[in-house]
């Protein structure tokens, strides 16, 4: 299936839906098709049973030619240390890497903010390819407590700021992908 009328050389991609909407898979697809060193950037923790189980599955998924790195937290730091011409890195997933700052720091907005200047800067001068997965939090129910409705914010506004930066941007909804942005 063709997305993108030519294929990023450098630059970021953005993949945004609802949970099991079809994004990972779609996202896998577009940077399968690259001849370009695979890495995959996972930013979940396996936290319980479910989860390593998760984990598992999606390794055996992607196959043998990708190259695999855990990070929750730092992922600005590994996209520069990992940043080649020849290089495509899917970044599977913006929401959790969000998650896991609200966990390590807490209610402070000027923290994760920080954090998201530091991503918007690093992405605004890749020259890997980066396919970027987020989920869309915001088209839901309105969470019943302050934490959620200010993290739910905080993802509306990050996954517009990675959109901003990005050059290719797909909607991914019940397994289909809408191209948003086509640079």
């Amino acid at each position: 299936m063709m997305i993108f009328k030519k294929e990023l050389d450098k630059g970021c991609a953005l993949l945004i839906g609802g949970a099991k909407s079809g994004k990972s898979r779609i996202a896998l697809d577009i940077c399968n098709k690259s001849e370009k060193k695979k890495i995959f950037m996972a930013t979940a923790q396996a936290l319980d049973d479910e989860m390593k189980k998760r984990i598992q599955r999606h390794k055996a998924e992607r196959g043998d030619d990708w190259i695999t790195v855990e990070e929750s937290i730092q992922i600005t730091d590994r996209l520069a240390e990992l940043d080649a011409s020849n290089t495509v890195i899917l970044l599977d997933c913006l929401t959790l890497w969000l998650n896991n700052l609200f966990m390590e720091k807490g209610e402070s907005i000027e923290s994760i903010q920080e954090s998201i200047d530091g991503l918007l800067k690093r992405l605004s001068q890749i020259k890997a390819v980066v396919v970027i997965v987020s989920n869309e939090v915001g088209m839901g129910i309105v969470p019943e407590n302050d934490l959620a409705r200010m993290y739910r914010d905080v993802a509306g506004s990050l996954n517009q700021h990675i959109a901003q930066v990005a050059k290719k941007v797909v909607a991914v909804m019940a397994g289909l992908p809408v191209v948003l942005k086509d640079e």
